[in-house]
């Protein structure tokens, strides 16, 4: 039987290629300052990806962002870097950032949009209590866009003497780099569903949901979907979850977007805390306001599914970091 086009598609571009682009999504789109920077990255990347000595356990400080940032600082300490920046919206990063910077004895400076660290004020103390410095950003929408274009800003600054600890799937390659959907998108049986961020609805123009509504262009050095107006200028989005505020996507969710191997819906502020609130009372699990999205959307998904459909959620980090939003907006 021949290979349909998207079984083709994946053959073909499932995995980067040497210029970090899934398809036409992802490379690098950056001053020629950085690019240096980046092959010296990428070089250390392949070279130590394979070295036992290298390898860590997993590590836990409330989400998966540790493991990527105990990996990046021992890359940086390799490098000679000796001076560490991240960006942060929701934290959880900036705390994983914090921490290994104060084990391996590390200059942090983390870049946190101003408005996120009024509700995140928790994580905010945490990296402070860690050693690290803390740079509110007022610019934009004072979010995690910001907060990532001022931390590059300061890359470019000081890129001789810096590593950028980036922590999201963003960014020019190869840090966009993840791998978590590497042994099953090439699975035929599985299907494969995402969840952005709807925020006040759809048509609100209040709303992360980048791609349901997103155009194809560049930010933050990668090619992917983005929120833009028609004249390709970036529309500030909007999302109750500050690790969902941002008005891009990773370049491999694009890609599978537009191949068809995944299915993207959306979720509103108003549902997510609902399910927020709903986990806690059957589980007595605090999900963070990223997963509540996805666990509501199991209320619309699960009645369509034959019984004894095998469903796994990625549930991204508790939710002990959102209870100040969650006051704020629940009536208990």
């Amino acid at each position: 039987m021949a290979a349909t086009a998207v079984e083709k598609e994946l053959e073909t571009a499932a995995r980067p290629d040497s210029f970090g682009r899934f398809g036409k999504f992802g490379g690098k789109y950056v001053p020629e300052t950085l690019m240096y920077a980046l092959t010296e990255l990428e070089a250390a990347f392949n070279a130590l990806a394979a070295d036992h000595e290298f390898q860590e356990d997993l590590n836990h400080t409330g989400a998966h962002k540790i493991n990527n940032a105990v990996a990046q600082a021992l890359l940086a300490k390799r490098l000679g870097k000796k001076r560490i920046i991240a960006e942060t919206g929701a934290g959880q990063h900036g705390v994983a950032t914090a921490t290994v910077c104060a084990r391996f004895g590390l200059q942090c400076v983390i870049y946190m949009g101003a408005q996120d660290m009024q509700r995140q004020e928790l994580n905010v103390f945490r990296m402070r209590l860690l050693g690290a410095e803390v740079r509110p950003v007022h610019s934009g929408t004072a979010t995690l866009k910001d907060a990532t274009s001022e931390a590059i800003r300061d890359w470019v600054t000081n890129v001789e003497s810096t590593h950028y600890i980036l922590g999201s799937v963003a960014g020019p390659h190869p840090f966009k780099c993840h791998g978590a959907l590497s042994r099953i998108v090439d699975d035929k049986d599985v299907r494969l569903i995402g969840v952005e961020a709807a925020g006040f609805g759809l048509d609100s123009g209040k709303h992360a949901a980048t791609l349901t509504k997103g155009e194809v262009g560049v930010l933050h050095g990668a090619m992917s979907y983005l929120l833009q107006d028609e004249d390709g200028q970036i529309v500030e989005p909007h999302s109750i979850s500050a690790g969902l505020d941002y008005p891009g996507v990773g370049p491999e969710h694009s890609f599978l977007k537009d191949i068809g191997r995944a299915e993207y819906y959306s979720i509103t502020d108003e549902e997510a805390l609902e399910a927020f609130k709903r986990l806690s009372r059957l589980e007595g699990i605090i999900p963070a306001l990223e997963t509540s999205h996805a666990l509501a959307y199991l209320e619309k998904l699960c009645p369509t599914l034959p019984d004894g459909t095998k469903l796994v959620l990625n549930c991204s980090g508790r939710g002990d970091k959102d209870v100040q939003t969650a006051i704020n907006h629940l009536k208990l």
